[in-house]
């Protein structure tokens, strides 16, 4: 069973940057399909980005392309979701999740993080 660890959240304004970071243990996560999901207060949980096995098919929110960019390193045992041009519509609590199904549906994905705030300022 993986465990997952979020960190990277923080504050930032309006047009900032941030990544973060997942890190995996307790199991090999080249073993899964990774993903990053995001939840604001009063509104249902959505998939952010998603990356196969290999690391090398990325699948990004279609409102997010252009921004938001994920990558994996196996080898580490970690993933990334890179951030750009944030707005204050982003902010929320980021999760990272893990699973042997794939895309941006949250039942695809057994394993969670406890998640990270991202907060926008405008």
């Amino acid at each position: 069973q993986v465990q997952l660890v979020e960190s990277g959240g923080g504050s930032v304004q309006s047009g900032g940057s941030l990544r973060l970071t997942c890190e995996a243990s307790g199991g090999s996560a080249s073993r899964y399909y990774l993903a990053w999901f995001r939840q604001a207060p009063g509104k249902e949980r959505e998939g952010v980005a998603a990356i196969n096995k290999d690391g090398d098919i990325p699948l990004i929110a279609a409102s997010l392309k252009g921004r938001f960019t994920i990558s994996r390193d196996n080898a580490e045992n970690t993933m990334y979701l890179q951030m750009n041009n944030l707005a204050p519509e982003d902010a929320a609590m980021y999760y990272c999740a893990a699973g042997l199904l794939w895309g941006l549906d949250s039942p695809s994905y057994s394993y969670w993080g406890q998640g990270t705030q991202v907060t926008v300022s405008s």
